[in-house]
């Protein structure tokens, strides 16, 4: 059976909210299984969408990382959209007075910095504070829902964030849909929530098996292959490394005007060589507003159903840190919803003080970290609410 989507079997059905007032956060990468954007497949087909509200990126999908949306009008279907990454993460009461149902549908990357889950969140929170029925269209996670691939570490609940609200592992090898479940129950919320479950989806299988065209679901996740190394190669943002952005190796390629490639590609050769292939290559990177080509290396994982992309990103950064130490630096990573962009490793790792830890010796900094990816508890934790088998 080809694989459909939330929105592609709620399309074909009826049901008796379909009238009702709707409120749906969503943006142009959620389309349906044969490319038609979901707000506009509903309302040829008599839902009543009287509002939208969009996450990171705006309801285009293009904006900027990290960059402030504000609120506008749909151009497509001329229905206002209210900005969930302005001045506000979570939906007011007057937002959503004149609404009955909170339709969610919006592709995920399968990682826990990635905010659009977090954005899910927040919607399913109002929904139970002002009484809403709330439903999640769900679709499948690029990476799979091979549970043996989740790394950690858990987050810490001292350094929640926007790019960590709550206590999850990095790479969770779940649908949004079963994450809704899970946070509408953890949370206590107890919101009225109903998942459109995909069908046809099985629980190992990764984009690649889908047959479907990739859709960025942000500017910098141009393909599945950025998507694969993303949950690894993330933390260099909290760096003086480019990780590409604004090429069209975005998060598949890391540089800087100082990186030593020799020394890079004979360490990563004799430890990661398993895992990735490596190809030296410069790109014009922008840099203090102007554009320069900066030396650099573009990642080929080479099996990703098995491939750990958290490890294999931090070794990845601690061998660049450890190659340059007068060149390398920690930096702040400022965005709508962290302006300082301070804190932004601990951040995204889910841990404080993550600086420090890289400061250890190789063979000490590896035992450490090989407790933090293990999270065996998160597959109890979450099994109750797993859709796919």
């Amino acid at each position: 059976m080809p694989l459909q989507f939330g929105i592609d079997r709620i399309l074909l059905q009826n049901p008796d909210w379909k009238s009702k007032r709707i409120a749906f956060l969503t943006n142009d990468a959620a389309k349906t299984n044969d490319g038609k954007l979901s707000r506009l497949a509903l309302i040829e087909v008599g839902y009543n969408l009287v509002k939208l509200f969009s996450p990171e990126h705006g309801i285009t999908a293009i904006g900027e990382d990290g960059l402030k949306m504000d609120d506008t009008n749909d151009p497509i279907t001329g229905l206002p959209v209210i900005s969930l990454y302005g001045n506000k993460l979570i939906p007011s009461e007057n937002d959503i007075a004149d609404i009955d149902i909170l339709l969610f549908d919006v592709p995920d990357a399968g990682t826990r910095f990635y905010t659009y889950l977090w954005s899910m969140t927040y919607w399913i929170e109002a929904a139970a504070k002002f009484n809403k029925q709330v439903i999640v269209l769900d679709r499948p996670n690029p990476l799979g829902g091979n549970l043996s691939l989740c790394e950690g570490p858990m987050l810490d609940d001292t350094i929640s964030s926007f790019i960590g609200r709550f206590n999850m592992p990095i790479k969770h090898q779940c649908t949004l849909g079963e994450l809704a479940r899970y946070f509408n129950n953890t949370q206590n919320w107890n919101a009225k929530l109903s998942v459109i479950a995909c069908e046809g989806l099985k629980r190992d299988a990764q984009f690649y098996d889908w047959n479907i065209a990739w859709v960025n679901p942000s500017p910098a996740l141009q393909n599945i292959e950025a998507a694969v190394l993303y949950p690894g190669l993330c933390f260099f943002e909290a760096t003086n490394v480019s990780i590409g952005r604004g090429t069209p190796y975005s998060f598949e390629w890391i540089g800087a005007e100082w990186l030593n490639i020799v020394a890079l590609t004979m360490v990563c050769q004799n430890i990661l060589s398993e895992d990735f292939k490596i190809e030296t290559l410069k790109l014009p990177v922008q840099l203090n507003g102007s554009i320069v080509d900066k030396k650099g290396i573009r990642i080929k994982v080479i099996d990703p159903y098995h491939y750990d992309a958290v490890l294999n990103g931090l070794l990845l950064l601690k061998l660049v840190k450890d190659l340059h130490p007068q060149d390398f630096k920690w930096m702040p990573y400022p965005t709508n919803a962290n302006p300082t962009g301070e804190n932004h490793l601990s951040l995204l790792l889910g841990i404080p003080d993550a600086e420090k830890i890289f400061d250890l010796p190789l063979q000490s900094w590896l035992q450490q970290l090989g407790k933090l990816l293990r999270v065996d508890e998160w597959r109890e934790m979450i099994a109750p609410y797993l859709f796919y088998k």
